[in-house]
């Protein structure tokens, strides 16, 4: 215990930090990109100590105002965390999923981030107004629910809910809690094709804070989803909501000429 402690907390000393005074890039700003970068490279792994403030800033040759203003950058991030009796503690980074057609367990799995699903409903329920327009079937009309909840090394990421239309394959509990919905979709010879989707932001509800481990009030990014296969059909309409301090969507942007 004593020797790993040690190691954790020697584990912002063992990197290769440095600021560019004659840079117009703030001090803190720069520290903090290089932690951040770290984290995201494994170079401090989750669970890590960063180390005493007075030590990094000593070794920097910064002021301690500026590496305390550099660590709680990455803790508004979510990156670190101060845990009392502890210390400043490195956590899982942040998921950034790129806008694509795929599947959130994929991106998960691609990133080295061990995902889990626990499965919450597996149902057939009547088509609601805006499902049925979604998946271009009668309002009442029997629709497949799926409702999840998609962990990262064993912590809530996102609560996701997805309509399909009946009878599109045979999908069971047990596959669902192994794999991701897209390759299951894939692998019962479906192709898909396009989505249309929209991305926003909301405050959690006290049900939705207990379920991803946030308090009442905080962040949400909210994402829906209508897919389609290469026939034009509408093989799923998603509902979700992520953690913002977990995850992030990220754009890429053309500029028209």
């Amino acid at each position: 215990m004593v020797k790993q402690q040690a190691e954790q907390t020697g584990a912002a000393a063992s990197l290769r930090l440095g600021v560019d005074r004659s840079s117009p890039v703030p001090l803190y700003f720069q520290l903090s990109q290089q932690l951040e970068a770290a984290i995201e490279q494994g170079g401090l792994a989750p669970g890590s100590l960063l180390g005493n403030e007075i030590e990094l800033a000593g070794r920097l040759g910064l002021s301690r105002p500026t590496v305390r203003q550099a660590i709680q950058t990455l803790v508004d991030k979510g990156l670190l965390v101060r845990r009392r009796g502890v210390g400043t503690q490195v956590v899982h980074s942040q998921v950034k999923r790129p806008l694509e057609l795929s599947s959130l367990y994929d991106d998960l799995e691609a990133a080295g981030q061990r995902p889990a699903t626990r499965v919450l409903l597996n149902t057939a329920v009547p088509a609601g107004p805006e499902v049925a327009a979604a998946l271009g079937v009668a309002e009442g009309s029997e629709v497949l629910l799926i409702e999840r909840l998609r962990l990262a090394h064993g912590e809530p990421m996102a609560h996701l809910r997805n309509h399909l239309p009946s009878g599109l394959f045979e999908l069971t509990t047990e596959r669902l809690e192994t794999t991701g919905l897209y390759r299951l979709m894939r692998e019962a010879g479906i192709t898909l094709h396009s989505a249309r989707q929209s991305v926003g932001a909301r405050t959690a509800t006290a049900a939705e804070g207990e379920r991803l481990a946030e308090p009442e009030g905080a962040p949400l990014l909210t994402m829906e989803r209508t897919t389609f296969d290469d026939t034009g059909r509408a093989v799923e309409f998603g509902s979700h909501v992520y953690r913002a301090s977990r995850y992030a969507f990220e754009f890429q942007l053309l500029v028209r000429s």
